[in-house]
């Protein structure tokens, strides 16, 4: 049996919900990190993609074009290109996310105005990664976010089992002991989100340039709310929180 399995159905359409609604129903605000807590215009993930692919190259034997094919290749079947690598070629996954996750996290600029609206947030806060928890903790300290939020919940922590993957949703909810009816998911990939709705979380799609590669996958009807600027839309959830 494979250690990786398919991702759950996609559930029906849902109606939009509003600023308001997520105000009065969600006690748990779960956040993807990379290209959600930062923008995507940050060359973060580009260093990232480009350390993959170099990374893939010397660990198959193959040129950097071929390398980056299977890169893409595993990341749309597995969830993550490691979660490929890890099934189809046994690799061990933490050499690989030191070297992919060994940046430049000085090019990302703090951004105040989001840190003060998550530490407004009612309830719990709790970033959930495909990537590494140093990773994470690099972005956080770089955005001004240290400290802000109770947890980081990384790949390591799923047992490499990857978002899109169910039982990394299941491994979520059951290390931080929420209610899924009471928690929200923000997401810049549309396929994240149907896992977490099929469980009763709220969905939130941060739609962006980079966040267009899940279209071809599932529906944005498959999510809660699509949102462009995730400041203002928090500030609006505040508003409705009467803490605007």
């Amino acid at each position: 049996m494979s250690r990786f399995p398919a991702a759950d159905p996609v559930p029906a359409a849902r109606a939009s919900l509003s600023p308001a609604d997520f105000a009065a129903a969600v006690r748990v605000w779960v956040f993807d990190l990379d290209n959600t807590l930062y923008p995507p215009t940050s060359p973060i993930f580009d260093q990232i993609d480009r350390r993959m692919t170099a990374y893939i190259a010397r660990f198959l034997k193959m040129e950097p074009a071929d390398a980056f094919a299977v890169q893409k290749s595993y990341y749309r079947k597995y969830g993550t290109s490691l979660a490929g690598l890890m099934a189809e070629h046994g690799m061990e996954p933490e050499p690989f996310l030191s070297y992919v996750h060994d940046i430049d996290h000085s090019v990302i600029v703090p951004d105040p105005a989001l840190a003060a609206a998550i530490r407004r947030l009612p309830g719990r806060a709790i970033v959930y990664t495909n990537g590494s928890a140093a990773h994470a903790e690099a972005v956080l300290a770089r955005l001004g976010l240290a400290g802000v939020f109770e947890g980081v919940f990384d790949i390591q922590a799923a047992g490499y089992v990857p978002k899109p993957q169910g039982a990394s949703y299941d491994r979520l909810i059951a290390a931080f002991g929420f209610d899924p009816a009471q928690a929200a998911l923000i997401e810049d990939s549309l396929k994240n989100l149907p896992p977490a709705a099929a469980r009763g979380m709220k969905t939130v799609w941060l739609s962006n340039v980079r966040s267009t590669a899940g279209t071809d996958l599932h529906d944005p009807a498959d999510c809660d709310a699509e949102i462009e600027d995730l400041a203002a839309w928090l500030d609006a959830v505040l508003a409705a929180c009467g803490k605007g």
